[in-house]
C-alpha cells in the first residue's frame, strides 16, 4: 500500500510489459498485509468470479487469506491488481454499480497535462470525473494556508475502504508527479475506527498527524502545493503511464521517516551481524534515547524493524525456484534453518515451506 490502486490497462501485452517493467524491486522493498488483497476482492466478490482462480493466474493461494499475518510481495500484488482490472474490464475493479471503462484515467491525465498549474490540474480532473457520476471522485478544497483532498465513495460500496484509500493513495502520488516533488501531507484524517492494520498506514500516508474516527477522510497539504507549475508534458506523460500504476502500487514506503532511514542502513548487513541499536544512532547522528523515543512515536522498535526487513527479504528470496530453504535462510542472516522456520512463521503465520508451496505457480 498500501498499500491499493485502480488505474487501467489498455491492453494485455501492455499489462506483462509493465510487469516486467518492475521486477528485480530491491529485497529489503516493503512486503504487503494480505489485508489488502482481501479488501481488493469485494469487487469481483460482489460480481460472483471464481476468486480461487482469480488468484492462483497470478501466483497467490486462496489459503493465505486466512492467514491474518500473512504478506505478498510487491511484484505479487502488482500482478494481482492488474488482473483484476483486466478481468473486470473496470477501473474500478467491480466497486462501483457501474463500471469505469479502461482508460478512462489516461484519457483524464492527456486533459490535465495542459494545465498551467497544478490546482487547475485538480480541478479539471474533479470536473472530469464529476461527468460520470456525483458520488464518486476525489473534491480538491482550498483555504487560505491549506488544500485537501476529499474522496467521495459510497460507503456501503467500499466496506473495507480499499477503494477510498486507493484513490488518495493515486491521486497524491499523480499530483506530487506532475510537479516533480513530493507533496508532503500535513494530516490525514479517517472518518472510520482505527483498523488492525494501522501500522501500515505510515507507509501509505505519511503526515505528523494521522486521525480516525474524524469527520470525514481527507488528506491535508499546503495550499501553496497548488500554486506551483506543472512540470510534464504529452512526451513524458506517455512514460508515466507505461509504469506509474505498477509504481504507484508497490510505493509502500514511506521516505522521511525514522523507519525507512534504519532499514536502509540495515539493508547491507542482511546476512551478516546487524548493526546494534547504539550503532545506528551514530550513524543517524542521534543519541540511543532519541531514536528510540522516535522509532517509538512511529508504532516501532528497533528489534521490530530488523524483523520486518529480514520478513521482507526472505519472502522475496522464497519467489526465487533457484535458492534452497537453507540458501534463503542463511541469505537473510539465519545460521539454522529451523530457527528461520520459527521466525519466519512468527512473522508470516506460514513456514517458509508452505509460504513457497502456496505461490509455486510463480
Amino acid at each position: 500500500m498500501q498499500i491499493a490502486l485502480i488505474i487501467f490497462y489498455l491492453h494485455l501485452g501492455q499489462l506483462f510489459v509493465n510487469i516486467k517493467a518492475i521486477e528485480g524491486i530491491n529485497v529489503s522493498r516493503d512486503t504487503i498485509s494480505i489485508h489488502f488483497v482481501n479488501a481488493a476482492l469485494t469487487g469481483v466478490k460482489r460480481l460472483g468470479m471464481d476468486v480461487e482462480t482469480l488468484l492462483s493466474h497470478v501466483g497467490i493461494e486462496a489459503e493465505l487469506l486466512k492467514q491474518p499475518k500473512a504478506r505478498v510481495s510487491p511484484e505479487q500484488y502488482t500482478r494481482f491488481i492488474q488482473m483484476l482490472w483486466m478481468v473486470t474490464q473496470d477501473e474500478h475493479a467491480g466497486f462501483s454499480t457501474e463500471p469505469r471503462r479502461l482508460g478512462t484515467f489516461a484519457m483524464m491525465c492527456q486533459l490535465i497535462i495542459h494545465a498551467k498549474t497544478l490546482g487547475q490540474a485538480l480541478e479539471l480532473s474533479e470536473q472530469f470525473y464529476r461527468l460520470f457520476r456525483d458520488d464518486w471522485f476525489i473534491a480538491i478544497e482550498r483555504d487560505k494556508h491549506e488544500a485537501r483532498l476529499v474522496p467521495l465513495i459510497p460507503r456501503e460500496l467500499d466496506p473495507d475502504h480499499f477503494m477510498t484509500e486507493s484513490m488518495l493513495m493515486i491521486w497524491h502520488g499523480l499530483a506530487s508527479w506532475l510537479i516533480d516533488r513530493r507533496i508532503s501531507l500535513e494530516r490525514v484524517n479517517f472518518e472510520y475506527p482505527r483498523p488492525e492494520q494501522a501500522d501500515e498506514y505510515d507507509a501509505l500516508f505519511f503526515a505528523p498527524l494521522m486521525q480516525f474516527d474524524a469527520p470525514r477522510t481527507e488528506i491535508t497539504f499546503a495550499a501553496d502545493y497548488l500554486d506551483l507549475p506543472i512540470r510534464q508534458n504529452e512526451e513524458t506523460l506517455e512514460e508515466f503511464l507505461k509504469v506509474a500504476p505498477a509504481q504507484l502500487l508497490v510505493k509502500f514506503k514511506n521516505i522521511n521517516s525514522l523507519t525507512t532511514r534504519i532499514r536502509d542502513v540495515l539493508k547491507s548487513h542482511i546476512g551478516e551481524e546487524m548493526p546494534t541499536l547504539n550503532d545506528v544512532a551514530s550513524m543517524l547522528y542521534l543519541s540511543p534515547q532519541t531514536l528510540r523515543r522516535r522509532l517509538a512515536s512511529e508504532g516501532k522498535s528497533y528489534q521490530g524493524v530488523k524483523d520486518a526487513l529480514r520478513r521482507d527479504a526472505a519472502i522475496h528470496l522464497l519467489l526465487q525456484p533457484s535458492l534452497t530453504l537453507e540458501d534463503v535462510a542463511q541469505q537473510v542472516g539465519f545460521s539454522e534453518t529451523s530457527t528461520f522456520h520459527r521466525a519466519f512463521k512468527k512473522w508470516t503465520g506460514v513456514t517458509p515451506g508452505l509460504y513457497r508451496q502456496l505461490h509455486g505457480s510463480l
